[in-house]
């Protein structure tokens, strides 16, 4: 009987109501994550400080509820992200672009997702925060260091230059999330 509901409840939705779409943003520490989370939903800079845990904010944009987690990105908490894994939409992950050396760093970590059974499902954008900076890596360049091409094989994914506090390229981002996740329609159910 629940899958029945859920089925006709993703149908309602898929017809002119609210979608509800699960996002899960991650990155190393000191990307913006948390800058990009309070910018979408609130549409200011807001002074941040280290998440230690994690933040959940709902975004409404386009017709869509994106419920947001941003779990904390230090090196000591990256082993706990497996916890949030279940049930996501898509997963964010934010680069600081201006950040040559930990962007190896960067990259493994992303590699190791998109690795993820639980992660497979999910839609990837990468948000390539700080890029207003001189040192910015170029979206180019990013590409072709991350190697999204051959690591997210068969899955939508797109780089997205961003600066969180001033908002540039958040909007762009997220037209694009938004179009690939209708596309996609409701999630393929959990197996536990």
């Amino acid at each position: 009987m629940g899958g029945l509901l859920s089925r006709v409840l993703d149908t309602l939705s898929a017809l002119g109501g609210k979608q509800e779409k699960r996002i899960l943003m991650l990155g190393l520490d000191a990307a913006g994550k948390t800058t990009i989370l309070y910018r979408l939903q609130l549409g200011e800079d807001v002074h941040s400080i280290p998440t230690i845990g994690f933040n959940v904010e709902t975004v409404n944009y386009k017709n869509i509820c994106f419920t947001i987690w941003d779990v904390g990105g230090q090196d000591r908490l990256r082993k706990l992200w497996r916890h949030y894994y279940k049930d996501n939409d898509a997963l964010i992950f934010v680069i600081d672009s201006a950040d040559r050396d930990r962007f190896d760093e960067a990259k493994t970590e992303l590699l190791s997702l998109l690795s993820e059974h639980q992660l497979s499902h999910s839609t990837i954008l990468v948000f390539a925060n700080k890029a207003d900076l001189p040192t910015a890596i170029p979206v180019v360049e990013i590409a072709q260091l991350l190697q999204l091409d051959r690591a997210a094989k068969g899955r939508h994914w797109y780089i997205q230059p961003s600066c969180a506090t001033t908002g540039d390229g958040l909007v762009e981002g997220l037209d694009w999330l938004s179009c690939k996740l209708k596309e996609a329609g409701p999630r393929p159910p959990s197996s536990a």
